[in-house]
């Protein structure tokens, strides 16, 4: 009983750190640091060798998350492991995958076996021990970070053979880590206890394998079976959860028990059997959408606990003593990728420029890597404490090194999209409309009544174009960046996009690339296609759900709506972007507007935020306001030697 209540309190403990977690992780992210590095910093300073707040000897009894969170893991890493997605890339997928395991693996394990007199848990060992604790080592050098390589790739939207190459190598790699580090630790249990590698001990590593893949694809049954149910993602989210903790428990009960009775133990690698149960729900279910989506959703509360527990367990002590032997071991680490990737990328023929700079993309690790470290230190507990200290030491530093060299790598390769700079504000407010139409045309007539200088730009060919003689109308062959150039479209403040929906992402991914125009309206023709527009941060009308919307704010704010849409009469609302020095923080109620001027709203950074009298104006913060035509021309006259207005 008095166990349950200690497991009670230092959960509740723990929880509270958590809330202490995600705030101070924050932190790190405003200064360009690694968010799961804000994570572990926190257990650190929480832990036993700082404040204190979890006593080492409570931490035992809230080991059961970190069960909880590798199940999560191997979940994550085998729904990534999509082979529909992988097939154009195979051969070099293969050959580079082949590279990255054997020569880093092959080529770490020998030089920290070399180096084991220079780490001091590894001195006094014998040359078995050595032997295992090397290979251990080897197998996590070999991990990668999925989620880490997907958030660079949707940052810069990369795409081609290279992010394609690199994403299936990844994610491969995690998966075949997993078996490579199962094998590793059936191996070292029997070289650490000193036991000789006969049939015997190879045939219970062929059983091991064997079943685990078993119990791999019944749990993914029992997933499917989950999925099926009509009850809510949250409920499926925890049963997913309890049944990857059941796989752990179930794996320490048969090593126990199996010790008892047999004398040896036999190990099922629950990380093994989890994502084989991922593999199958992913490529052999129609339940993967889903399943995806309960992963993405539980991804950020999952990984906030595990390294936060992680930082917990971190022996400072140990960590002080083997600072610099982390150091050496993160450049071996880099040297073994180095070759390995090279290797890899020769036999695959791949473009000089992909050998070149293809081990960049893989020096990141995260969950998988800081995983197979703490079942380490479970799994021997003599010196698996020192081991795990010195494995996430070279993780952290991977997490710092990492990500800028893969972005440099996408960007050397020619494989990065990223956003243009926003052109500045040339004092005449310009828009082009893509699509000529009734609507287009009537846009273009309210435009120039509020002296707008618009452009309607058309696929349709001269003769079939009538030219209404108050708007400018340009035809264009083909939409690619020279149609954009022959309309100038580089000093442009909106683009207002209503073609196919096929035809205006064309246009967005051209502008986002290329142009740079912040304000991108596109009108939606299937909704289905909203995501994708809204990640290029445009913003979307949908036909389908604008009428309702609008009726719905006219029923129930009848005046705001008016003012909004220039309907109601003497009033109109434009947009003011902060860029002289002279108004940056300065508050709102210090600013001499004139009478009848509102301001609605004060955005900055694309967030709007909550704003009173005392809320102080920032450089580019985009100011809306409303108010009689009148008093916005005066407002127009008095900030223009401080503002530009653009809408």
């Amino acid at each position: 009983m008095q166990e349950i209540k200690d497991v009670l309190l230092y959960f509740l403990g723990f929880i509270w750190i958590l809330f202490a977690t995600n705030y101070f992780s924050k932190f790190f992210q405003k200064i360009k640091l690694p968010l799961i590095t804000g994570f572990i910093v926190t257990g650190v300073l929480a832990g036993p060798y700082v404040l204190n707040l979890i006593p080492k000897e409570a931490i035992k009894h809230i080991l059961f998350i970190n069960d909880y969170s590798l199940a999560y893991i191997a979940f994550a890493a085998g729904s990534e492991l999509y082979i529909k997605d992988l097939r154009n890339r195979l051969k070099s997928i293969a050959s580079n995958t082949f590279g990255q395991l054997i020569v880093t693996f092959v080529l770490s394990a020998i030089v920290i076996y070399a180096l084991a007199s220079a780490i001091p848990f590894m001195d006094e060992m014998t040359k078995k021990s050595k032997i295992a604790v090397s290979i251990l080592m080897a197998a996590i050098f070999v991990a990668r970070s999925p989620s880490s390589a997907i958030a660079i790739i949707h940052e810069l939207r990369a795409k081609g053979p290279f992010t394609q190459t690199v994403m299936g190598v990844t994610v491969i790699k995690d998966v075949l880590v997993i078996i490579l580090f199962a094998l590793c630790v059936s191996i070292s249990r029997s070289l650490v206890s000193d036991l000789p590698f006969d049939l015997r001990l190879f045939g219970v590593l062929l059983f091991e394998l064997g079943f685990s893949l078993i119990l791999g694809i019944m749990l993914g049954k029992i997933l499917d079976l989950v999925l099926s149910v009509s009850i809510s993602s949250q409920i499926k989210a925890v049963i997913l959860l309890v049944l990857g903790f059941g796989v752990f428990a179930f794996s320490h009960v048969v090593q126990e028990q199996s010790e008892h009775w047999l004398g040896f133990e036999v190990f099922f690698e629950p990380l093994l059997i989890c994502i084989i149960a991922s593999y199958m729900v992913t490529n052999y279910s129609k339940f993967r959408p889903e399943f995806q989506f309960i992963i993405h959703r539980l991804g950020p509360y999952i990984y906030m606990a595990f390294f936060t527990l992680t930082g917990l367990m971190v022996s400072l002590e140990v960590l002080v003593k083997v600072w610099f032997i982390a150091l050496i071991l993160f450049f071996v680490r880099l040297i073994s990728i180095i070759i390995g990737a090279y290797v890899g990328a020769t036999i695959a023929k791949d473009d000089p420029k992909h050998r070149k700079f293809g081990w960049m993309p893989y020096v990141t690790q995260a969950g998988v890597g800081l995983g197979l470290a703490i079942e380490v230190s479970s799994e021997f507990p003599l010196w698996g404490e020192e081991f795990a200290a010195i494995v996430i030491a070279v993780i952290v530093l991977n997490q710092f090194a990492g990500p800028p060299l893969f972005k440099w790598a996408l960007n050397k390769v020619g494989e990065s999209h990223k956003r243009a700079n926003i052109p500045g504000f040339d004092g005449i407010q310009d828009a082009i409309i893509f699509g000529l139409e009734d609507q287009s045309l009537a846009l273009a007539r309210l435009l120039k009544k509020h002296d707008w200088e618009v452009t309607i730009a058309t696929l349709k060919k001269p003769e079939d174009t009538e030219y209404p003689s108050s708007i400018d109308i340009k035809n264009i062959e083909k939409l690619d960046i020279n149609a954009l150039d022959r309309l100038n479209a580089k000093k442009i403040d909106s683009a207002i996009l209503m073609l196919s929906d096929e035809e205006n992402y064309k246009i967005c991914e051209l502008i986002y690339e290329f142009i740079g125009t912040k304000s991108i309206i596109v009108r939606l023709n299937n909704r289905d296609n909203f995501k994708k527009f809204h990640e290029l941060g445009c913003l979307v009308v949908d036909p389908s759900t604008a009428m309702v919307s609008l009726l719905d704010n006219f029923v129930r704010s009848p005046v705001a709506a008016s003012m909004l849409l220039g309907t109601e009469e003497g009033q109109s609302t434009i947009d003011l972007v902060v860029r002289d020095n002279s108004l940056h923080g300065m508050a709102l109620r210090n600013l001499r507007l004139p009478s009848d001027v509102i301001i609605l709203s004060v955005k900055r950074k694309g967030q709007s935020i909550i704003s009173h009298g005392y809320t102080r104006l920032r450089k580019k913060d985009i100011v809306t306001v409303v108010g009689s035509p009148e008093s916005l021309q005066k407002l127009q006259l008095m900030f223009e030697e401080m503002t530009e207005v653009t809408a």
